[in-house]
């Protein structure tokens, strides 16, 4: 009788385990998705600073060039 409060310990240990590998499993997804979504947003940037002529054409090749490379 006295192993029912051992077993209550191990469900409880066990939903622990399982809620941290969720938030584990998350956390690596957002991760990868995030550098894509970090260099699109820096590409869109760059485009709108050689519209507005911030950036000469060799400028703006360099960088887009660099951001190609970074994914």
């Amino acid at each position: 009788m006295g192993g029912g409060g051992m077993g209550g310990g191990f469900g409880f240990l066990w939903l622990v385990v399982l809620i941290g590998l969720v938030v584990v499993a998350v956390g690596v997804f957002q991760s990868r998705s995030q550098p894509a979504e970090r260099s699109e947003a820096a590409l869109e940037t760059l485009r709108r600073r050689y519209a507005r002529g911030e950036l000469s054409d060799e400028e703006f090749e360099r960088r887009r060039q660099s951001l190609r490379r970074d994914r």
